[in-house]
């Protein structure tokens, strides 16, 4: 049992390490099926048996970095849940990437993956656990790219990379601060830490969880990495990348300064808010699933803002749900559509597609916050524990969560409206649905249907349900529907009256500003900007450095010494015989004087 925890994360990294020596396809997914299969079975055994275990990894004397792992049962829950999803998106994947040459190597970096993120969940050492924690980071780069034919693939792999290494500087110095400030690395061990330390570690670290988590203002990274294949997009955005920044911040709450929180809950509400906004009018069906995960984890952000940890990874694993079965049922959905994926090519009839039409409606009202599905549930704890807090941060969290269910049921209404019930002409047969893929959307169904009974259990602490919090919560997803219902039956009744009207999209209510939100806020062009400037800024620096400093002062400084030295010295050449016999004179008498000074003193 004590080796539960190593094995969890070390069967599917030799399974990934494995599967990028093979290049048969059969013997391919075998491994790549084996390796989070196994480890399932593992973090079961674990979250069951609960073990702690640690070895010393490096002693530096008063500090110790440790191969430490510990599987509580909420972190087992969370890593059952990490290896369930992957688990699918490999079965998923064999069926999807059926024609794809390099499916083997892209299984081999999905195994890797799971096994860092299984490596984050579980480990109990803070530099232990940013080995997961940059395995991911590397992982995301190759996943992404995956279709590098593609021309904006590798552009969104490095802007991923770059966002999330910039985020991680932060992330290794906050580790780095806290471990010496609290004489260890160990996170069940860290107590008693000097609140200047504390808050500095806290913000360095809670800058790398918000790259990670692509969180505002780093969540440029996350949209454009729909570029990878469409399993890719569930494993990163469903249970594993990011939601890594939000569960170590929930690993890290007893360290939180309190006046810090208020910090990290303006972070989610305007993330929750924004995000929102974006999703409400992207132009393609994962633009809306992108930007509907970074307002999803903001919601886990603002539960670490009233320090409601459970909370927060209940959330967690409710997300992991409904957004996995909405991210493979999109591929399942673009497929049988045969069409790039914006949101004005892509209609498919119900009837032509009714499993995808059933699943993409019980992830999108799961989403949305309908019970008795398991965002309700999750989402309620994450709005009750805010309106019990009563602190600044949570007001703060509750009233941008109440805005952003608005928001949320408009979207997964603007989304369901525009794929399955716009008029459209006939269509050819959609292709059929392969049962790898079935099997992963009936699983993920049941899954979203069944998580929400965990809110009645021990495993998280959440606070009861409130009959109010759920008459306003109920009350802010009518009001989302409202919002593009009202717009799609004016439109429905003047077509069937006669009148023109334009292919119109029911994110009119975002008037003019639509386009803005669309392009994210044009937040990559400002980062590009920004980026630009920056780098126009320090090569002028540079060039001004080597010019001034270098070239005139050590290169041109150097050379004029070195000739007033030669001229100094030939002068001295110069002066004759009765100047040398002086200057020898003067130097054999200061030498007689000097040596028997040395002697008198000793």
């Amino acid at each position: 049992m004590t080796a539960t925890p190593f094995l969890m994360i070390f069967v599917p990294a030799l399974a990934g390490l494995l599967g990028l020596l093979i290049r048969d396809r059969v013997q391919a997914i075998a491994i790549a099926l084996g390796g989070p299969l196994l480890a399932l079975y593992f973090a079961i055994v674990g979250a069951i048996a609960n073990p702690l275990v640690a070895f010393t990894m490096a002693d530096f004397g008063s500090i110790q970095v440790q191969l430490a792992a510990d599987v509580s049962p909420t972190a087992g829950a969370v890593a059952i849940t990490t290896a369930s999803v992957s688990f699918l998106v490999q079965l998923y994947s064999a069926a999807y990437l059926r024609e794809d040459p390099r499916y083997a190597p892209f299984a081999a970096q999905v195994n890797l993956f799971c096994a860092a993120m299984l490596l984050v969940v579980a480990a109990d050492d803070l530099v232990f656990l940013l080995i997961g924690w940059e395995v991911m980071g590397a992982c995301s780069y190759l996943l992404i790219a995956h279709y590098a034919k593609l021309p904006e693939a590798p552009g969104a792999a490095a802007k991923a990379f770059l966002v999330t290494r910039f985020g991680d500087v932060g992330f290794v110095l906050g580790v780095m601060v806290l471990g010496t400030a609290a004489g260890t690395f160990r996170i069940s061990e860290i107590q008693d830490v000097p609140e200047g330390a504390a808050t500095a570690a806290m913000l360095l670290i809670l800058f790398g969880c918000i790259g990670k988590s692509a969180q505002f203002p780093l969540q440029i990274w996350l949209p454009p990495a729909m570029a990878g294949p469409t399993p890719v997009s569930a494993l990163i955005h469903a249970a594993t990348m990011v939601a890594a920044g939000a569960y170590v911040l929930t690993r890290l709450l007893p360290v939180w300064p309190p006046d810090l929180l208020l910090t990290v809950a303006i972070v989610a509400a305007v993330t929750m808010v924004g995000a929102g906004l974006c999703a409400l009018a992207a132009r393609d069906v994962k633009g809306v699933l992108a930007w509907s995960t970074v307002s999803q984890v903001g919601f886990m952000f603002a539960a670490v803002a009233v320090a409601a940890g459970d909370a927060a990874l209940f959330h967690l694993v409710s997300h992991a749900a409904f957004k996995g079965l909405l991210f493979l049922t999109a591929g399942v959905v673009i497929a049988a559509a045969g069409t790039d994926g914006t949101l004005r090519a892509t209609r498919l009839r119900p009837r032509e597609a009714p499993l995808a039409f059933a699943a993409m409606t019980i992830g999108l009202a799961a989403m949305t916050g309908l019970p008795p599905l398991d965002g309700f549930y999750s989402k309620e704890a994450v709005l009750g524990a805010a309106y019990e807090a009563g602190t600044p941060a949570g007001v703060v969290v509750f009233w941008a969560g109440v805005g952003a269910s608005i928001l949320t049921a408009a979207y997964a209404a603007r989304l369901w409206l525009l794929l399955f019930w716009r008029e459209t002409a006939a269509t050819a047969e959609p292709k059929p649905v392969s049962r790898p893929e079935a099997f992963s959307l009936w699983a993920l169904m049941i899954a979203t249907v069944s998580v929400g009974m965990l809110y009645y259990t021990d495993l998280f602490a959440v606070p009861e349900l409130h009959l109010d919090l759920m008459s306003l919560l109920l009350l802010a997803t009518v009001g989302g529907f409202a919002l593009v219902g009202d717009s799609w039956w004016r439109d429905r009744s003047i077509r069937r009256s006669g009148g023109v009207v334009p292919d119109s999209d029911p994110a009119w209510v975002l008037g003019r500003t639509q386009p803005a939100f669309a392009e994210g806020l044009y937040a990559e062009r400002l980062a590009a900007k920004a980026t630009r400037s920056i780098a126009r800024m320090a090569s002028t620096a540079a060039r001004v450095l080597d010019e001034q400093l270098v070239d005139r002062t050590a290169v041109e400084g150097s050379a004029r010494a070195t000739l007033a030295a030669a001229e100094e010295t030939a002068a001295g050449h110069r002066g004759g015989l009765v100047r040398y016999l002086r200057l020898s004179a003067a130097g054999t008498l200061l030498v007689a004087v000097v040596a028997i000074g040395v002697s008198l003193w000793n």
